[in-house]
């Protein structure tokens, strides 16, 4: 769904891939967002392994033979002159993040509804900046989420091997 964007950068905080981490015993990645300031806050979001593998791809600079789903859109977006302005995580509802894509063309800007893991991996491919909500960052949880991902083995997930088809 896209709706005219009436959001600024008041009220957020920007934020950058910093790692992403497998989860054990789980088919699920952890992309740990840390401030783009350099304020020591992390903000992990758990991913699906095929979500947490574009993402990595994206991060490392990786180049596939034929265009990931993320490659498609940013491909469609610059062919049609839209620009790709910013990602905002936007609410939790029930542990489940949801995020925006902000996009521009010919002067109107629009809102797109999408899920972070989307939006992060698109983020890294236009570049653009990541944003979070103060309001998500104030309804996380209360535990030490640093100190618990210092403890997490770090075992940082290898790029994904590409096979062409």
């Amino acid at each position: 769904m896209s709706t005219p964007d009436q959001t600024n950068e008041q009220g957020m905080v920007e934020y950058r891939v910093d790692r992403i981490l497998e989860e054990a015993n789980t088919d699920t990645r952890i992309v740990v967002l840390a401030r783009q300031d350099g304020v020591p806050d992390t903000f992990p979001i758990w991913v699906g392994a095929a979500e947490g593998n574009a993402i990595k791809l994206a991060l490392d600079t990786m180049i596939t033979p034929r265009p990931m789903s993320h490659d498609l859109i940013k491909s469609f977006a610059e062919h049609l002159n839209i620009t790709i302005q910013r990602v905002v995580i936007t609410d939790v509802k029930s542990s489940t993040y949801y995020a925006t894509v902000h996009v521009a063309n010919k002067g109107l800007e629009r809102t797109i509804d999408s899920r972070p893991s989307d939006a992060i991996s698109l983020a890294l491919r236009a570049p653009c900046p990541i944003y979070i909500t103060q309001d998500v960052l104030r309804q996380r949880s209360t535990t030490n989420l640093d100190a618990w991902l210092a403890k997490l083995e770090s075992k940082d997930i290898a790029a994904p091997e590409v096979q062409e088809t």
